[in-house]
């Protein structure tokens, strides 16, 4: 019988050091009173500094000035709480500009600068469709719990792009 000599690399090597990559989502993550809400970095036109908007304050719709065209801005804030977070048109912030699908550009206004963040698609579960159905955040298609050093786990909610453009449907529909 023979003695077989395994060759394993030492334990300092690179091939031991080497790590698999868990896929992962990249999202701009905001808050919204007491909720953190995200969106797909691929969603993302650009966020800009918060600029006046131009509303009938009847609903949470408005309409901004960026560049040379007009952009739909959604108050969610608004359209969640009952309240808009912005007392004046003076008030600093940020306006995240996204594109739907369908090509549309509009604007949600936030108080403090939204984060880029990257969250593995492990911990991301789709919320269910009975919560959906019942509650004001039938925006959100997905939600991660995502573990804080030292603190609470973050609880975020993502927002789908295509469920907020039904808001506005609603509306034409309902002055129609």
């Amino acid at each position: 019988m023979s003695n077989t000599i395994i060759n394993k690399p030492p334990a300092n090597s690179t091939i031991s050091k080497t790590r698999q990559i868990a896929p992962s989502l990249k999202l701009i993550v905001f808050s919204m009173g007491a909720l953190n809400l995200a969106l797909r970095i691929e969603s993302i036109y650009k966020v800009v500094n918060h600029t006046a908007t131009y509303s009938s304050g009847l609903n949470h719709i408005g309409v901004t000035h960026l560049e040379n065209s007009e952009v739909t801005v959604v108050d969610l804030h608004r359209r969640f709480f009952q309240s808009s977070q912005f007392k004046n048109t003076e008030q600093e912030g940020y306006l995240i500009v996204v594109k739907s699908t369908k090509g549309e550009f509009y604007g949600i206004p936030v108080v403090e600068a939204p984060v880029l963040t990257e969250v593995p698609l492990s911990m991301i579960r789709v919320l269910p469709e009975s919560y959906r159905r019942s509650d004001t955040l039938e925006v959100a298609s997905h939600v991660a719990v995502i573990p804080q050093e030292g603190s609470a786990p973050l609880t975020v909610f993502f927002l789908d792009v295509d469920l907020l453009l039904p808001m506005f449907q609603e509306l034409k529909s309902a002055k129609s």
